[in-house]
């Protein structure tokens, strides 16, 4: 059976007026097998109805219509559309890829990029079903370059997104079975690495320091396989003192907040790194939190290795900040300031001789 190789959704939503929470859905499905997308006999859309109890779903001919609670019909709305998009990308829908979607338990992977269009720089679909993409120049650069390199290190401001980034291409290696772990770690400066003064376990006491890369995870994964990974060391989280004496391999490593890390650590952390594992560093040099008589080791790391077969450099900058947008001026602001200073630094002082005249 030939299957298109095109497909397209048209939508047509409407809403009850006696009841404002109720709404119908009305999909047109063109140029797609309808029975690689519903299965023989239906069994695929039987199963796309049991995962939504609460909703009507009707298929007429190209059309499928999705009537319910709003909020429900929507969810019903988005997995179908996933389920199509699925279908298109992999030229087809196995019941098994079908149920860990419907279980929200599937991050579905686009298919190998083309020379252009915009799902060339999708790098996954998060748990709702949303595309992480490399929004930007320099965020592109960092996929290609972990693509093509075992390290990479990822240098800019804050908001430039490179420790999302970082964890996007870490989740997909994972599920495309690239890496065995996900290890995620950072210096903790703030509490000088000394942690045993914080109240709570080993989890409580780092788990502020990464929250960023929480909050990453999140968007990623479904929460109850989250917490699986977490649970069986699949991923794992420590704070970077807990790397010392260890071989990580098979693993995808990102090191977050570099520029926190003395030289012995960053050296300490490198060499940890086993035959098949991966590594993305991240840091902010305008940043270092560590006391004027430390040198930041990410810095010497970069100047000392960036030539090296198999380690890459990426510079973000504020044209690749995806945050409010005038956190893009703030920090062209203070990037110009410090400029100054360090110009004013180097500028020769100027000395005056002050001759007296003899009486």
């Amino acid at each position: 059976m030939t299957q298109a190789k095109n497909s397209k959704i048209i939508g047509q939503a409407t809403s009850n007026t006696k009841d404002k929470v109720q709404s119908e859905i009305v999909l047109t499905v063109e140029d797609i097998d309808p029975l690689e997308l519903y299965g023989q006999n239906n069994v695929k859309l039987n199963l796309f109805r049991k995962a939504f109890p609460d909703v009507v779903i009707t298929s007429r001919g190209e059309q499928i219509k999705i009537s319910g609670k709003k909020k429900l019909a929507q969810n019903a709305k988005d997995k179908f559309e996933m389920m199509v998009r699925i279908l298109k990308e992999q030229k087809a829908l196995p019941m098994t890829v079908l149920e860990d979607l419907l279980a929200g338990t599937h991050t579905f992977e686009p298919e190998v990029p083309g020379d252009s269009g915009i799902s060339d720089h999708v790098i996954l679909y998060g748990r709702t079903g949303k595309p992480i993409k490399a929004k930007t120049k320099n965020q592109k650069k960092m996929v290609s370059a972990c693509d093509a390199n075992d390290v990479v290190f990822a240098v800019g401001p804050a908001g430039t997104g490179k420790t999302y980034t970082a964890v996007a291409l870490a989740v997909r290696a994972l599920k495309n079975s690239m890496v065995k772990k996900i290890i995620l770690t950072r210096p903790a400066v703030e509490a000088g690495e000394n942690l045993g003064f914080l109240p709570g376990d080993l989890k409580e006491k780092i788990d502020p320091y990464l929250r960023p890369l929480y909050d990453a995870l999140d968007d990623m994964i479904q929460l109850d396989k989250l917490a699986y990974f977490m649970q069986n060391r699949i991923i794992e989280v420590a704070p970077l003192a807990y790397m010392r004496g260890r071989t990580l391999d098979n693993a995808f490593i990102i090191l977050d907040e570099a520029q926190n890390a003395t030289e012995g650590q960053i050296k300490m952390f490198l060499t940890r790194l086993g035959p098949s594992a991966k590594c993305i560093i991240t840091g902010d040099l305008s940043q270092i939190d560590l006391p004027r008589s430390v040198h930041s080791g990410f810095r010497k790391a970069i100047d000392l290795l960036s030539h090296l077969d198999g380690i890459a450099t990426v510079r973000l900058s504020a044209d690749d900040v995806v945050r409010h947008r005038l956190v893009k001026d703030i920090i062209i602001a203070f990037d110009k300031d410090a400029e100054k200073r360090r110009l004013s630094r180097d500028q020769p002082e100027q000395r005056v001789d002050v001759k007296a005249e003899e009486e």
